[in-house]
């Protein structure tokens, strides 16, 4: 794919064709999203060789990681939102001061969060209910990849900084780099090594490294628009308050919803270590056709942002409605074709030869598969509305989805109609859905459109 001038780009997102901007935007993300769960999905063949009990040590202990990743993703995905705003208003100055107050504040929060969960994570999982191997495997892979933040956090900067910009090529290309470390170390550490889970939690953190290291050199040239300067690391108040207003409310929803997703794990385990490793393999799977979706929804977020900075909220609105019907498009047809049974089960076995593992995870994704439309209009509605600074909407729904439509959802299908274990599978896609009616209600109420941020220039 041809590299596109960040000049071009933001003329591209706030004069250009609409379509060619989404795509050029959206395409890129898709593709690294798709490497990042190829990233997981490695992890997932290879320990689904060693034994089920790996497998669901690993899917009991992600929700874990995922919740200290999505409060510090706040961070980001504010730096992402404000820095795209100052460009569509020509501000490169600001720009540049954004983006180091978002370093600083992101780099103390992942050396501060390692620390504490490195000491804290015997305790996380027995609180989880492991016990046996289970509790072995559990503590031993999440301590050692809860150590990764620090370089998780420099790289999340480094896309946060460039898809600010609308360019998300470089950023697909350093996480192509890391994929391709992890799946010659997943099967190098894992299996020739011996070295087990403990192989899959270091291949993980190695793999981080040296894309890591390339992010923190690219960002701290002086040559480019948007660089790291140690003389603009101090805080500044004013983008702090900016900071804190817009990525606050996406940490405590992100977070919070990742601790849903820790209690309906402990929910899933209760049904075994057979249910607990057939959710993960479902999940993991069904995100690769949700995956292109995520990136519409980012493309929506850059789009927006910057055309909302050059008060265009017109040209925005067109952005949001064009990704949005291409992503309900994409999703149903492919809903459509994941959710038939002997598609659904010829995938999941790829990844066990349990047969209980393999019966209950394609029963799984094919109801996740037919229903996932929904979360076209969801990531759409979502970068919209982080796109505009009203991260807060997010945040609301982000937690009632979890925690009030998905755990009574699960409630009543498994007290009042008995379904079992497929009281799981349909709690996730009734909450999904529902969120998804939410945001385009307050998408028609035109929310969006009212001031979020107030910027205050240098």
């Amino acid at each position: 794919m041809k590299l596109i001038k960040k000049e071009n780009n933001r003329d591209l997102i706030l004069n250009g064709n609409m379509l060619q901007a989404v795509f050029s935007i959206a395409v890129p993300v898709a593709l690294n999203s798709f490497l990042q769960t190829m990233y997981n999905l490695t992890d997932t063949y290879w320990l689904g060789k060693i034994g089920t009990e790996q497998l669901a040590a690993i899917n009991l202990v992600t929700p874990v990681q995922n919740i200290i990743l999505n409060f510090g993703t706040g961070i980001t995905v504010a730096g992402s939102v404000l820095i795209a705003q100052y460009i569509g208003a020509k501000d490169d100055k600001n720009a540049k001061s954004m983006a180091n107050q978002i370093f600083a504040c992101a780099m103390l929060f992942a050396f501060a969060c390692a620390a504490v969960c490195f000491l804290t994570t015997p305790a996380i999982v027995s609180w989880l209910g492991a016990e046996g191997n289970i509790y072995d495997y559990g503590n031993t892979y999440l301590r050692i990849v809860v150590l990764d933040m620090p370089l998780l956090y420099t790289i999340n900067i480094y896309n946060a900084i460039h898809q600010a910009q609308g360019d998300t090529v470089r950023p697909m290309l350093l996480n192509f780099l890391g994929i391709v470390i992890n799946m010659v170390l997943d099967p190098l550490f894992m299996i020739t090594l011996n070295l087990n889970i403990t192989g899959a939690a270091l291949a993980t953190l190695s793999a981080k490294l040296p894309s890591a290291i390339i992010a923190f050199y690219v960002l701290t040239r002086p040559s480019q628009t948007i660089n790291l300067d140690l003389r603009h690391l101090k805080f500044e108040k004013a983008k702090m308050l900016s900071i804190l207003r817009v990525g606050l409310p996406t940490a405590i929803g992100g977070s919070t919803m990742q601790l849903g997703f820790l209690l309906m794990s402990k929910n899933v385990y209760k049904y075994g270590t057979e249910a607990m490793a057939a959710y993960g393999i479902g999940n993991k799977v069904n995100s690769l056709i949700t995956l292109p979706t995520n990136g519409v929804g980012s493309a929506v977020a850059t789009i927006v942002g910057q055309n909302v900075g050059a008060k265009q909220y017109d040209r925005a609105e067109k952005g949001y409605k064009l990704a949005r019907n291409i992503s309900i498009i994409f999703l149903f047809v492919g809903g459509m074709i994941l959710s038939l049974a002997p598609v659904s089960k010829g995938i999941v076995g790829v990844f066990s030869d349990d047969t209980a593992v393999v019966g209950m995870a394609a029963d799984f994704l094919s109801v996740l598969a037919f229903w996932c439309w929904t979360n076209g209009i969801y990531n759409s509605s979502t970068g919209l509305f982080q796109g505009t600074g009203h991260t807060e909407v997010t945040m609301l729904v982000d937690a009632t989805r979890l925690w009030v439509f998905r755990f009574l959802t699960l409630f009543v299908c498994e007290s009042v109609l008995n379904m079992g274990v497929r009281s799981i599978w349909y709690s996730v896609v009734v909450s999904n859905g529902i969120s998804a009616m939410i945001l385009y209600i307050l998408y028609r109420l035109n929310i969006w459109r009212r001031p979020a941020v107030k910027k205050k220039e240098n």
